[in-house]
């Protein structure tokens, strides 16, 4: 394979890898407290690429992915089992590996009583090494802004809200749930976070802007395709002269 075969199916690898991110983030952009994702663009140089007559041959990767963690829009919704969190910070919910982090706050009580996410996720009560916060079905819920539950009033228990030193460590699950990827980075209680009971925070994708750069890296995948397509052609033509000299 030449080398204009080799650069163009990296590039059109990485197009493919932004396509998908993309298309991830516009079918999330209702998704609430969900956080968008970028590609990170870097040059991969092989062993087998040095040159000693010159620059390495270099390809383009995407190297990877980095998240928008940046506010989302509140909104009202009227509704008792709707939150919405302004400033930084994450409810904790019990994963079925541990425990996730998100900011949908969405919820709704399953049969067990439990405080669940859209995602079917239960909360965990702060200072209760994972319990999950319980209410009664039938009864009307307050949520302070602290984020403690009360029912017909009585404390049921706060929400368990944290924030992280560095989010670099949270790796996206589905949805708008993260997991924490490095044991040393230690969450700590959240100091600057409201809860905002019947509002959402809306996903903080910009869709007009997620649309343009979908057709725009679009474009470039079609670019590159004739460039393969025009590279293979050329060869083939080059053969064919070949043929014919030596015949």
């Amino acid at each position: 394979m030449d080398p204009i075969t080799i650069s163009a199916a990296s590039g059109l690898r990485s197009r493919m890898e932004s396509l998908e991110l993309l298309a991830n983030n516009l079918a999330n952009a209702e998704t609430s407290g969900y956080k968008t994702d970028h590609p990170f663009y870097g040059l991969y140089t092989s062993a087998e690429a040095f040159n000693p007559l010159g620059a390495d041959t270099t390809l383009p990767v995407v190297e990877r992915q980095w998240t928008d963690f940046s506010q989302g829009t509140l909104t009202s919704t009227g509704s008792p089992l709707d939150i919405g969190l302004s400033g930084p910070g994450f409810l904790v919910v019990n994963g079925p590996s541990g425990p996730l982090y998100t900011r949908n706050g969405s919820l709704k009580i399953a049969p067990s009583g439990e405080l669940v996410t859209g995602d079917g996720y239960s909360l965990r009560a702060a200072g209760s090494n994972g319990q999950a916060l319980r209410v009664a079905g039938s009864k009307p819920i307050e949520i302070s802004p602290d984020g403690q539950v009360r029912q017909d009033g009585q404390d049921l228990g706060k929400l368990d809200l944290v924030e992280f030193p560095s989010t670099n460590s949270l790796k996206k699950l589905t949805g708008a749930a993260f997991q924490n990827t490095d044991a040393s980075v230690v969450p700590v209680p959240a100091a600057n976070v409201l809860v905002q009971q019947g509002k959402l925070e809306t996903s903080n994708v910009t869709v007009p802007d997620a649309a343009m750069r979908l057709v725009g890296v679009m474009r470039q995948f079609e670019m590159l395709q004739k460039a393969v397509s025009l590279d293979s052609q050329m060869n083939q033509s080059a053969l064919q002269e070949v043929a014919r000299v030596t015949t």
